[in-house]
């Protein structure tokens, strides 16, 4: 009696056992039909420090690779042209100074003079109109010397933002022209730039998922994918390609123009999935184990919503046990 309960109860462990070792199933469903595509890492935003001024570089402050903040000099331009300059207004500044002071004697003198009925009016008046000829020409002489001073203070070509510096295209001794790059930045904010082929352009929109692969472009065993999500597709197609851009964490360790592979979906298909935590690796060999117990190799896929693809080694209605 006791060695019949003992069986009955083995029977109802063991049944009770292999109920809740088979916890999933392998189900088919749809999931999005992923193309492996090449991306390229690009800054939102190039900046440009451009020469404000022509002249001669005789300073540069930064090279490639540099960070540099918003306002930093890059670079100073000289302009030999403006100190003569200056001096030549000095120069015309001082005699028109003096002719301004003789105007205002002879026009103090005259009006003595028409007080007293010895010249006419008429003489008073173009006294009157050379002191006021004198002095608007040193106010023009003058100004025409501040806007010289400004362009002398206007050889520093500064930073227009952060960044990292991509190219100095120029060397000490340079002549430059004024609006001459001296400096191209990338900003600190990257983007993926995607190129699809154009019978793929109708599946791809604003917020749609993509999965982004390791650094390089070899596909890696096992990688840890990270997920992006496109904001903008371009409404031209170039030369067979649709082209959109998707925001990804973490590209600020990339390099400008490097490129990985990303995968985007181009429709959808039907696949087999299993919980990701189902799939286990042992010496480079990725398992499943069924409810019996048995251990099968399988072949994984993407990660979807859910869990991962099987592509092989399982059929639809496998029971699975958790590893």
């Amino acid at each position: 009696m006791i060695r019949t309960s003992v069986v009955a109860v083995l029977v109802l462990v063991a049944g009770l056992s292999a109920a809740l070792a088979a916890d999933q199933t392998v189900v088919r469903r749809e999931v999005d039909d992923r193309k492996a595509v090449i991306a390229t890492i690009e800054p939102i935003r190039e900046l440009r420090a451009r020469a404000r001024i022509g002249g001669t570089i005789t300073k540069l402050t930064v090279r490639e690779g540099d960070r540099v903040a918003a306002g930093d000099q890059v670079a100073l331009v000289v302009d030999p042209k403006l100190l003569p300059q200056l001096q030549a207004l000095d120069s015309r500044i001082r005699a028109q100074e003096a002719a301004l002071d003789q105007a205002q004697i002879d026009y103090g003198r005259i009006q003595q003079l028409r007080a007293s009925g010895t010249v006419s009016q008429a003489q008073l008046d173009q006294a009157r109109t050379r002191l006021d000829v004198a002095e608007r020409t040193l106010q023009a002489l003058r100004s025409d010397r501040e806007v010289v001073e400004q362009q002398s203070t206007e050889g520093a070509v500064l930073a227009p933002g952060d960044g990292r510096v991509l190219s100095v295209p120029v060397a000490v001794g340079s002549v430059v022209l004024p609006g001459e790059t001296l400096a191209t930045l990338a900003t600190d904010n990257y983007i993926l730039r995607l190129q699809l082929p154009e019978r793929h352009a109708r599946f791809l929109k604003a917020g749609d998922t993509i999965l982004v692969g390791s650094r390089g472009l070899q596909a890696q065993d096992r990688e840890v994918l990270r997920k992006g999500r496109v904001v903008l597709v371009y409404p031209q197609i170039d030369q067979g390609r649709v082209i959109a851009d998707a925001i990804v964490d973490g590209l600020g360790d990339y390099f400008v123009g490097e490129r990985t592979r990303v995968y985007v979906a181009t429709g959808r298909r039907a696949a087999l999935v299993v919980p990701e935590d189902h799939v286990y690796r042992r010496f480079g060999v990725s398992y499943v184990r069924l409810a019996d117990g048995t251990e099968v190799p399988v072949q994984t896929g993407l990660p979807v919503d859910g869990g991962i693809e099987i592509l092989a080694g399982v059929k639809e209605g496998d029971a699975l046990a958790r590893p």
